[in-house]
């Protein structure tokens, strides 16, 4: 099974989930650190409909900046995000089985 992570190597909940994909029999791994390889609006938008979560619910909330996009709709959001990855919430995971925001870390489990 293909999986991709959209990793902050300094995040320990990132550094967890990686953890467990890479524990994982099968899983063929790609690792995207978003900070220097950024998504694009496109696919951000695509992770975040497969997960079933708004763009405000994949806000990094205590990212500075973020306290001001709270009352944003998602299109605002997304915007900034692009202009700052800093402001996507970690990690990301996307496997055939779909895509997941892994906070909880055990929630990777459910596309695996």
């Amino acid at each position: 099974m293909k999986a991709t992570i959209w990793h902050n190597p300094k995040c320990s909940t990132s550094r967890k989930t990686l953890a467990i994909l890479e524990e994982t029999t099968g899983v063929e791994l790609t690792v995207v650190n978003y900070l220097k390889a950024p998504p694009t609006r496109e696919t951000l938008k695509g992770l975040f409909a497969q997960a079933g979560i708004s763009a405000k619910d994949g806000l990094r909330k205590r990212a500075e900046g973020a306290s001001a996009l709270l009352d944003a709709d998602d299109d605002a959001i997304l915007d900034a995000m692009i202009a700052d990855p800093v402001l996507i919430e970690r990690p990301l995971v996307q496997t055939e089985k779909g895509a997941r925001l892994c906070r909880p870390i055990d929630s990777v489990h459910e596309i695996l």
